[in-house]
């Protein structure tokens, strides 16, 4: 589900393989993080989705909103997620970058980045990037795998999945992904921790 690689990952090919991983080994994970996103919500909501990957989130967002955009970095993510989402009418599909996004500034009421942010060369542009597409009043929902326990240990999971090319770049506690939006200049941040094999936080920045 990246936009950009932290090392040579095809996430063309990737697409292939990256359902097994969502809907078979992080179950739970995406289970709960579906609980907690439909309720972030309204039908009123103009939403950019970037990094859609396969479309786990597209149609639980695009079932709650007005309109929404979902973009990824790769054809056949892209592809897929058009399949999952075909009941949907209100959605459109792109191909760009998080961190170079060909959208106006203050477009959109909500704009999501699930599962990108630890995968991006430049973090910080990219989160640039996803907060200046967001209007004013509006929120920014950034959902994030951790990585590693409090004690700054690996989970066993991430180990198993660069054996499929799932390459995980920066690698976040829940206390080190908080302290990602402070460097940055966030403090209005709201967070979440949903639980499951790879557990996962999600950052909710009201813009103001």
């Amino acid at each position: 589900m990246a936009n950009r690689k932290k090392k040579t990952v095809s996430w063309d090919f990737v697409a292939h393989v990256y359902d097994i991983f969502v809907y078979l080994i992080n179950r739970r994970t995406h289970k709960n993080l579906i609980k907690e996103m439909e309720a972030m919500f309204s039908a009123s909501d103009f939403v950019l989705e970037c990094a859609c990957g396969t479309g786990m989130l597209t149609g639980v967002i695009a079932a709650k909103c007005k309109r929404l955009i979902a973009t990824d970095y790769s054809n056949n993510m892209l592809r897929k997620a058009k399949v999952k989402c075909s009941p949907h009418s209100n959605v459109d599909f792109a191909l760009a970058d998080v961190s170079r996004l060909d959208f106006e500034d203050n477009t959109f009421d909500k704009v999501v980045a699930a599962n990108v942010i630890h995968l991006l060369d430049e973090p910080q542009a990219g989160l640039k990037e996803l907060v200046r597409t967001c209007r004013s009043g509006g929120k920014v929902i950034i959902p994030t795998y951790i990585s590693k326990n409090p004690q700054g240990k690996e989970n066993v999971f991430v180990r198993m999945l660069r054996k499929i090319g799932l390459v995980v770049g920066e690698k976040f506690t829940f206390s080190s992904y908080q302290q990602f939006f402070l460097d940055a200049g966030f403090e209005n941040v709201e967070y979440l921790k949903v639980d499951g094999r790879i557990p996962c936080a999600i950052a909710v920045i009201s813009k103001s």
